[in-house]
């Protein structure tokens, strides 16, 4: 089996595991290909296979062959391997050397037992539905979508901002808060979480919308089915403002049409036998857990 590694910078405390996926995926008879970055990173650091590719990007990701991506790191690092893996169909594993670890939910503890898991094919598939975002300035270029959400946000003053929402071109809502979140099912266990939305399941094919602080006792999140198309327009004291994509950030003017839909393609993220969604909920963010029931 072909399997790509990516990740990003990390703390000195965590090589020794980095250096028992490799040792594991030799093992386990991988070819392994790594992320040019990450293989600088690494190389005066660790042992390596005998034989293995580095890659720079989604082209040279795709021209391999890869059959899986390893994401090491936390849920930051899947998130960047989301848009390294892009449309490709590249199904993606994350092993958590952060610290929720909801998206890379595999535990350092278990990188032997996931690894020959892996190997031996015994998984199955969970497909993600993605958004996508469109603005005249071309903001975010190739990297125009997320699986976890869009964040609009205020950026260099205290004042609330004013964010006008469109339903299919129908007006929805003026926002007045300090920003609004627009989540995937994915990522409405994320920021949308803290602020108060509800948590959506992986299949339901909604985007949920979710005002931060918003200065109306009457204004709560709210769920639209994913087949519909927003638009937003941005008002306030501030000459610009912040449009986050899951992990990354641009500024924007007043003024910016910004047109949200889902995403023609969607994400494979490997989910192996003995996990659930159910049972990650429960482990990672402690959902329904009462001492009563124990």
């Amino acid at each position: 089996m072909k399997i790509g590694v990516y990740g990003r910078q990390f703390n000195h405390t965590v090589i020794p595991y980095i250096q028992q996926v490799f040792d594991c995926l030799v093992k386990h008879k991988a070819e392994v290909l790594i992320y040019q970055g990450f293989y600088q990173f690494l190389k005066d650091k660790l042992r390596f296979p005998s034989r293995f590719t580095v890659f720079k990007n989604h082209d040279e990701l795709v021209h391999h062959h890869v059959e899986v991506m390893l994401s090491l790191g936390g849920d930051g690092t899947m998130l960047d391997t989301v848009a390294l893996v892009r449309d490709s169909g590249i199904p993606m594993i994350g092993i958590n050397f952060g610290r929720l670890g909801f998206l890379a939910n595999v535990n350092k503890e278990e990188i032997e037992q996931a690894v020959q898991t892996l190997v031996a094919r015994q998984f199955t598939l969970d497909v993600r539905r993605l958004l996508q975002i469109e603005t005249s300035a071309n903001l975010f270029g190739e990297l125009n979508f997320g699986l976890n959400d869009l964040t609009i946000m205020k950026r260099d003053t205290s004042a609330m901002i004013l964010i006008h929402c469109y339903l299919n071109g129908e007006f929805l809502n003026s926002y007045w808060a300090d920003g609004l979140i627009i989540a995937t099912p994915t990522g409405s266990t994320a920021y949308s979480l803290s602020c108060g939305g509800p948590i959506m399941f992986p299949q339901s094919g909604n985007f949920v919308i979710t005002p931060i602080a918003p200065h109306n006792l009457n204004v709560r999140p709210v769920i639209l089915s994913d087949e519909n198309e927003l638009t937003f327009e941005i008002e306030g004291r501030s000459p610009k403002y912040l449009l986050s994509l899951d992990s990354r950030t641009e500024v924007i003017n007043p003024g910016t049409r910004i047109h949200l839909k889902r995403a023609n393609f969607d994400i494979n993220l490997v989910r192996l036998n003995n996990q659930s969604y159910l049972s990650t909920l429960r482990n990672k963010l402690l959902w329904g857990i009462d001492t009563r029931n124990y």
